[in-house]
């Protein structure tokens, strides 16, 4: 079977426009959804959502949200550093154009930023979108040190550091639906069903046409209830494959979480302890500062500092040396694939097993996540790995080479949906209540990026309400999003990088109780 093209929607009549008010509150319009939802205006959330969007002239519930919060921002420190990349690389490649320096790029982009993305190659990048660097800027939503904003189809994720200069610690672009012009992810109706609820059913279609998707898994489970899975498009557009609930995506960063409850499992079992210095029990690297604790390194403020993850799994001392510098700032967050290296170092020493084997040993087997692994090789993966797709400039869809990063306790999980439903549902039964409420008690806040705090291992959201974690690549995107007063748990992937996170909130609120 080939990809094909999706059949149009019957035209419908449009309803009466309204204008916003001045000061738009966005709580207000979530609870007049749910009660036109609870009056029979509407049979799913998703619609009563979608018509009040439509109302306000808005084509979904996602961009009218967007248009709330960019009237309620204030200006952000990004917007300037912004402001100077598009002023200074819009002219690349013209005559007389010059490309900055790595002096230059320091003055306006974090170290950390530029470790991870090297200067010669932040410059190639963004020169080669110098003709999208000409259009308007759109602001979407915006904190202090956060923005989301549009460009020539494309939603850019920004943020700076907290303190003056405020240089960038991320910036990121994803190209939308209306760039993407690769006919073949025209995708065949949803391939995929089980025990779907009819809140989520429109939700899948409209996030796959907004964010030009090759395909899409949702999986989710609440308490007392089956767990559903819905899938739609291709899981390989070049042999034609439809996705399944079957194939495999790189979890990433939600490897963390994982490796978190595998030391709390040593912990418990008294092999280590939560407060312990954590050179205590490593044997093949050593800290530099040899007083950061356990808890410290589960907390991402032990001040390790990150090294470039590459692919292709490698011992940790012959990636880092054998001992690993702490040169951030410790007490405070910052997200440490290097602090969780070193977890997995200290899984492996005090266990006596391969990292991969003793993760399996502690988390997976017990919770019967037999898709799961944290393979050493493309070919570890089998052939129910996806293929994750990039965006060529032409707005076509290129395959990417599965990854294997270096470090596997901060990044190497690949996993199917079922699977990670499986672990945001059960990670709790394999821990005493005590080290659970240690894992869930804030430890640190994430900063004014995100307002919320960080556990042992799980970010936590602004209100307490969820803790879940998001895993982008280089063509893939992974989102795990509990709900802990709803014991709800739902994930989301992509074989693309983009913003999923919007798509797993809006299913985890149709799914949430009206009222």
């Amino acid at each position: 079977m080939s990809p094909g093209k999706r059949s149009l929607p019957a035209q419908r009549s449009l309803p009466a426009q309204r204008s916003l008010p001045a000061q738009p509150n966005l709580r207000y319009f979530k609870i007049e959804a749910k009660r036109r939802l609870r009056a029979g205006e509407f049979a799913a959330l998703h619609d009563a959502q979608r018509a009040i969007a439509r109302e306000h002239g808005q084509p979904s519930w996602t961009v009218f949200c967007q248009c709330i919060n960019e009237r309620l921002g204030t200006e952000s420190c990004v917007l300037p550093q912004v402001r100077w990349v598009i002023s200074r690389f819009r002219d690349a490649g013209e005559p007389g154009w010059a490309a900055p320096d790595e002096g230059e790029l320091r003055l306006h982009f974090s170290d950390e930023f530029l470790t991870m993305v090297p200067a010669k190659e932040l410059t190639g990048i963004i020169a080669g979108v110098a003709e999208d660097l000409r259009q308007e800027l759109v602001v979407l939503a915006q904190t202090p040190v956060t923005a989301r904003l549009r460009q020539a189809d494309r939603e850019i994720h920004a943020s700076v550091e907290a303190k003056p200069p405020h240089r960038i610690v991320e910036l990121a672009a994803f190209p939308l639906g209306t760039r993407i012009t690769d006919s073949r992810i025209a995708a065949p109706e949803v391939s995929g069903r089980h025990d779907l609820p009819a809140a989520v059913a429109g939700i899948i279609d409209e996030a796959v046409a907004d964010l030009g998707l090759a395909g899409l898994v949702l999986a989710g489970q609440a308490e007392g209830t089956p767990m559903w899975t819905v899938t739609t498009g291709w899981a390989d557009l070049e042999r034609s494959e439809p996705m399944t609930a079957d194939h495999r995506f790189p979890g990433l960063l939600i490897a963390m979480p994982v490796t978190a409850v595998a030391v709390l499992r040593l912990i418990a079992d008294g092999r280590a302890g939560l407060d312990d210095p954590a050179n205590n029990h490593l044997r093949t690297v050593a800290l530099a500062d040899a007083t950061v604790t356990i808890r410290e390194l589960l907390a991402h403020t032990g001040g390790v500092s990150n090294h470039p993850s590459g692919v292709g799994v490698s011992g940790l001392a012959e990636l880092s040396g054998p001992v690993l510098a702490c040169g951030q700032d410790r007490g405070s967050f910052r997200l440490s694939h290097g602090g969780y290296a070193a977890l997995g170092q200290l899984i492996a020493d005090v266990t006596g097993l391969p990292y991969a084997d003793a993760a399996a040993r502690l988390v997976l087997e017990p919770l019967g996540m037999t898709a799961s692994s944290f393979p050493a090789s493309a070919a570890d993966i089998g052939t129910a790995a996806v293929t994750g797709y990039s965006v060529n400039a032409d707005g076509t869809l290129a395959p990417t080479p599965a990854s294997i990063y270096t470090m596997p306790a901060a990044a190497g999980l690949w996993a199917t949906a079922a699977d990670l439903v499986r672990f945001g549902a059960g990670w709790s039964s394999l821990l005493p209540d005590g080290l659970v409420g240690e894992a869930l008690r804030p430890h640190a806040r994430r900063g004014p990026a995100s307002g919320g705090t960080i556990g042992l291992g799980w970010p936590i959201s602004r209100d307490g309400t969820c803790i879940g974690i998001v895993g982008r690549g280089t063509g893939t995107t992974s989102s795990l999003l509990v709900h802990r007063a709803g014991n709800q748990v739902h994930v989301a992937l992509t074989n693309r990088a983009v913003s999923l996170e919007p798509v797993n909130k809006r299913v985890l609120d149709a799914m949430l109780p009206a009222g």
